[in-house]
């Protein structure tokens, strides 16, 4: 295959590349339409009794979902799950969906509607902020040191439902699970407690070799993550693995960390792709909208992307980000030229948006990226990269410096795919 197509924001790039590897995961049909996954996924919850053994008539439910910026499918499985707690005696008016924010900013009236479908002006719906005291408590600090502080609505609750979706994370191992929690509904202070472990001590330096895509084994960030997930004590997880194309390919139910552990693992069987060896370019998507909708988000397909790279390649990314950075401290961060004077600033002063720059600068030095997107010549120049205003600039760029018959991939939902180079499926651990 010669021809791509690739998916920029809400519009598409034609891509013409003879002889280029097309990467991506082998995904079957979804087995069954989303409600019946979600119904079926409710009747045999992992590790947990059925909902109707754990919520009981009168009692207060929260039911926690995920931003905007991480599309879930919440307009399925949320209305079976409200149904399903109005059948237990829960009425309406003791139901919150509590929007997990974690440090981003507030969703709009739009976005609340795309979020809880056909729930929307029937069933309360708050954003969390981490920033508000009155709206935060404090539940203990983890065997780690860490400080718990969560949303009051969380913490008082006679029952907790937290719903997301599994897919990889670039310093956490896996997305869902207790990220949903924390950072979704902690304090300013505890998301950056628990991710600060992504850094080596300062006497080693650098980043954590097992705070990594796809490792949960080892990985610092989802140990302190769960540790802090789990004082919040929820009742009952939710977790959805999309296909490329958003459409559930199947719901996982039950135990916080059993239930997600298993939704791990398809997304790995999945989205892991092998590549016998390292390419000299590759031509990466975020998969559009919303997977590119600010570079925050973007730099998932970035860091994975690059994977795919022998040391010193070059990568072409499709990130519209028409939300910008995604956060207003993320490109101050980049004052920082050296990463040695980087590090020292994000250990002085650790922020999650200073993490995801600093990464972003890693793979600046050791790559060629260039990047198409709404930013500026200076923006993109400032994180390191180079700016093309179109799929064919942006090749014509590559190909002034690629060696003779460069080795090329291409990778249209590089928000999902992992590109493994070298290694089985099976050497990456859960």
């Amino acid at each position: 295959m010669d021809t791509f197509t690739l998916n920029y924001g809400h519009s598409t790039f034609a891509c013409r590349l003879p002889g280029a590897r097309l990467l991506t995961a082998a995904v079957p049909p979804a087995p069954a339409p989303p409600a019946a996954l979600v119904r079926q996924a409710l009747e045999q919850p992992i590790g947990s009794p059925r909902l109707e053994e754990i919520v009981r008539a009168g009692e207060k439910v929260v039911i926690v979902t995920s931003d905007i910026t991480r599309y879930t499918g919440s307009e399925h499985y949320l209305p079976i799950v409200v149904e399903r707690l109005n059948a237990l005696g829960v009425p309406d008016a003791d139901l919150e969906i509590l929007i997990a924010l974690g440090i981003h900013r507030p969703q709009t009236e739009a976005e609340h509607r795309k979020i809880v479908g056909p729930l929307f002006g029937r069933i309360r719906v708050t954003d969390h902020d981490c920033d508000n005291p009155a709206e935060l408590v404090t539940l203990g600090i983890t065997a780690g040191g860490v400080p718990v502080t969560v949303n009051r609505r969380v913490a008082e609750a006679d029952r907790v439902i937290v719903t997301g979706t599994v897919g990889f994370h670039y310093f956490a191992g896996f997305g869902g699970g207790r990220k949903g929690l924390v950072p979704g509904v902690a304090s300013r202070a505890t998301c950056m407690a628990t991710h600060f472990s992504v850094l080596n001590p300062p006497e080693v330096g650098g980043k954590h070799p097992q705070a990594t895509t796809a490792v949960l084994e080892g990985n610092p960030v989802h140990a302190a993550v769960l540790e802090a997930a789990r004082m919040i004590a929820p009742d009952f997880l939710l977790n959805t693995v999309l296909a490329p194309d958003k459409e559930v390919l199947a719901v996982f139910t039950g135990d916080l960390e059993a239930a997600h552990l298993a939704g791990c693992e398809m997304v790995r069987r999945l989205y892991a792709v092998a590549l016998e060896a390292p390419a000299d370019l590759a031509v990466v998507s975020c998969g559009g909208a919303p997977k590119d909708i600010n570079f925050i988000q973007a730099h998932k397909a970035l860091d994975y992307g690059v994977g795919a790279l022998r040391d010193g390649g070059t990568i072409i990314l499709l990130a519209a980000c028409p939300d910008g950075f995604g956060n207003k401290t993320f490109f101050s961060w980049f004052r920082h030229r050296e990463l040695a004077e980087f590090e020292t600033a994000l250990r002085d002063h650790y922020e999650i948006n200073g993490q995801t720059a600093y990464s972003t600068r890693l793979k600046a030095d050791r790559y060629r990226i260039i990047l198409i997107s709404d930013f500026g010549q200076e923006e993109t120049r400032g994180m390191g990269m180079e700016k093309a205003a179109d799929l064919d600039e942006a090749l014509r760029l590559a190909f002034e410096k690629l060696p003779p018959d460069p080795r090329i991939v291409v990778i249209p939902d590089g928000g999902t795919v992992l590109p493994i180079v070298g290694r089985t499926k099976s050497d990456r651990s859960v």
